[in-house]
């Protein structure tokens, strides 16, 4: 089973997936925000006194942990459904639009985030092949979502047509594509179709010669940014879908996923469950079609912590288990020989390919077609005389082309990319070539073809855009973290810039659920560099920049390497003079987020402003929301002893102190977020806003009709940009010179 980065598909800015799994939508009423507000005057206040922010009220409540008694002031903000936490969510927008708004210089950077991100040419994502067609999202600013497009040669484009304009169906701009999968004849393509930020959509199965949607429709199935949510059979009779327990053995909360099956023309009272009954509440199923057109390919994941159990559909129609989570196998595929090929990380944290009968599929008498080497095996692609894998080296990826000759491999072959790229989603085009994404910081997306010659052809789908990075550098560096471990992390900055530690500098990472932090396109970034700003990317403990142990070594309890990598990142930044802490901005989403509370708590003189989204501050009551229980196989459980020391530990909300000067701190989050509840912003901003001793600002700016990020509009997406570089530049001190 491949996985999808989806080059060039809008999602959140720091990380496609985060803190994934299954998603709960939570009340998505609507939260009006308001346009005026009284509570603060358009300048900034002039010195140490505090703004005067909208009273919140102390309701203490206790919690116990073993031994541990542990308070909360501010517990009753978690309760969404209390008019009273409306009211004050509300103000708390409206205090953070009119102090956003009131920056003068808010405008300009508007106006040039907007061109960045709107006067792009299309980009392409998601592309997939099927007999005579291909298909892909096409992201074309000024659309607000992007289409689903089909066109039968990707070297020439004048064959394309658009099949789903979300826009068309919603004029509203509320409704996107979640994921999409054509039949294998490429005749029909299920499309999820989901609302407001949500991750559940509803399936419909559109007619791809005519762009009509047939009868055959599925409610709220599940979704997870992928098309792995659904797989068709064989014979396009119908399709595999994941969905919520329906049996009169689900649980009450709605949860405990598993996987059904829908014969095109059946009502859905019809469909009949094919497997996953039995299976644990923090199950979350993918699923593919396998080359040879006949074999589903299921996995199950425990929760997010990267544990998986390996199924296979043969044409017997039998499901049939081929590895449990302690056989560490992460994905499956087959291969134009009839064998199934695995992706094993046990006994190679680096991963390595193994083969073994598809018929009888024996992990004891697989063998190793591609072992392990220096770089993080991460996709792989079995064709007909060759297997294509993606291997990632510290952040960025390449593909090399390993030979089959008699069945065996042979010496690995590098192909051609660009130099600091991200290398992602292999998909098969024709017999035995491959078809795969390539980005780079200052290159947009683009699709390139890979023939079994070892030619590398860049197809049609290659974006441009107005974002200029000619003059801007990028540099592989290295720091040291506080138990000597080296961190990897990526620095850009104009040729101009003195190394000085004058430059203004935005640091922002992840390190968490065995992510990398690749090279993405932003073009946005550039309303940031051409202003003689430095930004970094820090490749932490907790990713799976380096493979399996560097992911283990940031999880559970040893969660605290991930914001210790972070800091020595920082001083990297620092020591290296790039820059100062007086200048020095850091900026994160989801998990990303709880690394922007761990760093502003743990060292809040390293920072004069953060920029938070969607983030996770409450470590002791996070796997009570709806989906944090799928996150205790990352981040550990109140319930263990040892996990609770360790998120007792570091919980950024529990280690906010009162008279401590924290830095500027802009809080984002989205009203209808599936996967982080946005209560832990809430409580978040009321205990730094009443700790705090800063005149420096603490703000909270819900978004009212957006979720965890994925499925945003475009022009939430810009308006979300331009407050977060308009604060980060108020703070910074930096005068913005419009370009």
């Amino acid at each position: 089973m491949r996985q999808s980065v989806v080059l060039g598909v809008p999602c959140l800015a720091f990380v496609a997936l985060a803190c994934g799994g299954p998603t709960t939508n939570i009340d998505a009423t609507t939260v009006p925000v308001p346009t005026a507000a009284p509570v603060l005057s358009v300048a900034a206040p002039v010195g140490p006194v505090k703004p005067k922010y909208p009273a919140t009220a102390k309701q203490p409540q206790a919690d116990t942990y073993g031994t541990v008694q542990v308070s909360d002031d501010y517990r009753w903000l978690e309760d969404w459904k209390d008019p009273t936490v409306k009211a004050w969510s509300d103000a708390e927008s409206a205090f953070a639009r009119t102090w956003l708004d009131g920056i003068p210089q808010r405008a300009a950077i508007h106006a040039r985030v907007e061109a960045l991100m709107t006067e792009s040419t299309p980009r392409w994502g998601a592309v997939a092949a099927r007999k005579g067609a291909f298909f892909a999202l096409e992201d074309r600013p000024p659309n607000q979502h992007p289409s689903l497009v089909v066109f039968k040669r990707i070297t020439d484009l004048t064959t394309e047509r658009t099949l789903i304009d979300p826009g068309a169906l919603d004029p509203t701009g509320s409704t996107a594509i979640g994921w999409f999968v054509p039949s294998p004849d490429g005749t029909r393509v299920a499309v999820s179709l989901s609302k407001g930020g949500g991750e559940r959509g509803d399936v419909h199965v559109y007619d791809v010669a005519t762009g009509k949607d047939g009868k055959d429709a599925v409610p709220q199935a599940d979704g997870s940014g992928s098309g792995n949510c659904l797989a068709w059979k064989g014979d396009g009779s119908g399709f595999y879908y994941t969905h919520q327990a329906r049996e009169a053995d689900a649980p009450k909360d709605g949860d405990y996923q598993r996987i059904y099956f829908h014969k095109l023309g059946d009502p859905i009272e019809k469909d009949v469950l094919a497997v996953g009954k039995g299976g644990p509440s923090i199950a979350q199923w993918e699923m593919q079609l396998g080359q040879d057109g006949r074999t589903v390919l299921a996995r199950m994941e425990y929760g997010d912590g990267g544990e998986f159990d390996q199924w296979i559909l043969g044409p017997s129609g039998k499901w049939t288990q081929v590895a449990t989570k302690a056989d560490d196998v992460k994905l499956m595929d087959v291969g134009a020989d009839g064998r199934l090929y695995l992706l094993s990380a046990k006994g190679a944290p680096r991963h390595r390919v193994l083969r073994t009968s598809l018929a009888t599929p024996s992990l004891d008498k697989a063998e190793v077609v591609v072992p392990e080497g220096d770089g993080v095996i991460e996709e792989f692609l079995p064709r007909k005389s060759r297997i294509y894998v993606v291997e990632v080296v510290g952040g960025p990826s390449r593909v090399r082309s390993v030979p089959l000759v008699n069945g065996k491999a042979g010496a690995p072959v590098l192909l051609p990319t660009p130099p600091v790229a991200a290398v992602a989603d292999l998909t098969p085009v024709g017999v035995d070539d491959a078809l795969f994404g390539v980005v780079t910081y200052t290159d947009p997306p683009a699709w390139y073809t890979a023939a079994a010659s070892g030619a590398v052809v860049k197809s049609a789908l290659a974006s441009t855009s107005p974002a200029d990075f000619s003059n801007v550098t990028v540099a592989r560096e290295e720091c040291t973290s506080k138990d000597g471990t080296k961190v990897p992390l990526t620095v850009l900055r104009s040729k101009s810039v003195a190394v000085d530690g004058s430059a203004p500098a935005l640091l922002t990472g992840y390190g968490g659920f065995g992510i990398s932090m690749g090279p993405r396109f932003r073009p946005e970034n550039l309303a940031w560099l051409e202003q003689g700003a430095v930004l970094a990317v820090a490749n932490m403990r907790g990713g799976g920049e380096l493979g399996e142990g560097w992911h283990t070594e940031g999880n559970l309890t040893k969660k605290q390497n991930v914001f210790d990598d972070f800091y020595a990142c920082a001083q990297h930044l620092v020591d290296a003079k790039y820059t100062t802490p007086a200048h020095l901005a850091i900026e994160g989403g989801s998990n990303g987020g709880l690394l922007m509370g761990a760093e502003l708590t743990q060292h809040p003189d390293a920072f004069k402003v953060v920029v938070s989204h969607v983030g996770i501050y409450d470590m002791l009551r996070v796997e009570r929301d709806p989906n944090g229980r799928f996150n205790v196989t990352e981040y550990g459980s109140v319930t263990d002893p040892k996990q609770f020391d360790a998120l007792y530990a570091y919980s950024p909300y529990h280690h906010v102190k009162d008279g401590v000067a924290y830095p500027a701190v802009l809080f984002m989050t989205g009203a209808n977020d599936p996967r982080v509840a946005p209560y832990h912003s809430r409580k978040m901003t009321a205990r730094l806003q009443a700790g705090t001793s800063s005149d420096a600002p603490i703000l909270l700016r819900t978004s009212a009709n957006t979720g965890h990020g994925i499925g945003s509009p475009l022009a939430a997406r810009v308006e979300e940009k331009t407050d977060g570089l308009a604060f980060i530049f108020q703070q910074l001190g930096v005068t913005y010179a419009a370009k």
